[in-house]
């Protein structure tokens, strides 16, 4: 069973220490995200339609949205990850067009080769993310260090700028009738929707629909839904002390089984083990 070694969280958004030995299913987060192996075996994502290799020498590159699925091989000793979900609004105060890596197209490829200071920021942070869960200023540095170096080596910073205008046009091109579909979602993630009503709400068949809305936001509705609520589920199970069952029933699982299973099959570990975790230390730069 996959383990959650330590995760850290504040105003950058998460750091996970990962220890994994199964596959998690196709998921998406809002967020820049990078995935450097700490140790063990080598392995693999699907990252849209191409498998990429985790190894010691290359990172896997994740942008905002974008589809992905951790595919472990059974027969494949275990793979302890250092996994960074990086919010925009944290890099911007670095440099105000790093606010584009929460759009796509941030990061060019879905892997890069780890220069020898990637690799040595990011031990040095696994290493004291273990050691000293504590030990907050010294671990938002670490991380700082490591992603201004990580952005410096695998997108092209000083080109973004121009780059948030052909965001801005693509925007301009999302169906409108897609766009209403997305907002009924995000105004309640919680609630049961399914293919079928927002298809209706939106005056498409299923089909259409469907092709439509995988067009304009590059993942299947299941999957942007998904999205949302396992944000939603990360945000309370850390930020609150409501009950995991309380969690549950306010994100519309019919039962907390069926929400820890959820849990589990996008963050490799249950919400508890994830709560028990994250609460370690104390949260930084909050």
């Amino acid at each position: 069973m996959s383990n959650a070694l330590r995760i850290m969280h504040g105003a950058f958004g998460r750091v996970a220490l990962l220890d994994m030995d199964r596959s998690l299913v196709r998921h998406a987060h809002p967020h820049c995200h990078v995935l450097i192996k700490a140790d063990g075996a080598d392995t693999q994502f699907a990252v849209g339609d191409n498998l990429v290799q985790l190894t010691d020498q290359q990172a896997v590159l994740i942008n905002a949205w974008e589809p992905h699925a951790y595919v472990h091989y059974k027969e494949r000793p275990r793979t302890i990850i250092l996994a960074l979900y990086i919010e925009p609004d944290w890099l911007k105060t670095f440099r105000p067009n790093w606010a584009a890596s929460g759009a796509s197209g941030f990061f060019e490829k879905p892997a890069g080769e780890v220069s020898p200071r990637i690799r040595r920021l990011s031990m040095d942070l696994a290493t004291i993310m273990l050691a000293d869960p504590g030990a907050g200023t010294e671990q938002e540095q670490l991380l700082s260090d490591l992603m201004i170096s990580v952005i410096e080596r695998f997108t092209p910073w000083r080109t973004v700028a121009r780059r948030l205008a052909d965001v801005d046009r693509n925007r301009d091109r999302f169906d409108w009738r897609i766009r209403r579909a997305v907002n009924l979602i995000r105004i309640a993630p919680q609630a049961a929707h399914d293919v079928d009503s927002l298809a209706k709400e939106a005056g498409l068949s299923r089909a259409h629909f469907y092709r439509l809305f995988e067009r304009s936001t590059r993942m299947t509705p299941h999957v942007y839904l998904n999205l949302l609520r396992m944000e939603l589920a990360v945000k309370s199970v850390v930020h609150t002390d409501n009950s995991l069952a309380a969690v549950s029933d306010t994100l519309g699982f019919s039962a907390p089984g069926h929400f820890t299973r959820f849990f589990r099959d996008h963050a490799g570990v249950t919400p508890s083990e994830f709560r028990q975790v994250a609460r370690m230390g104390s949260p930084i730069g909050a």
